[in-house]
């Protein structure tokens, strides 16, 4: 049985290399103060509203204070996406 020919492959050639490019990772300095403020400013609203039975902090919202509570805390978590 004849022998196959044997292909001679051309050399490898790397890709070029690179450049790497500084990436700025530092947020802005209000974005961790206002993004607990948020966090805990809901926590409050909604701890206060089941502690006084619903009357405070605002009685004509009646238990849409709870949405507005989760809206604070929402607020807060869109807030976070800033922050590097």
């Amino acid at each position: 049985m004849p022998k196959s020919r044997i292909r001679k492959k051309a050399d490898y050639t790397p890709p070029p290399a690179k450049q790497a490019t500084n990436v700025k990772l530092t947020s802005n300095a209000w974005v961790a103060p206002v993004m607990l403020a948020m966090f805990l400013i809901g926590l409050a609203w909604i701890v206060v509203f089941y502690v006084t039975d619903g009357t405070l902090p605002i009685d004509a919202l009646d238990n849409w204070n709870i949405v507005v509570g989760f809206g604070f805390i929402a607020a807060g978590f869109g807030v976070s996406t800033q922050w590097k």
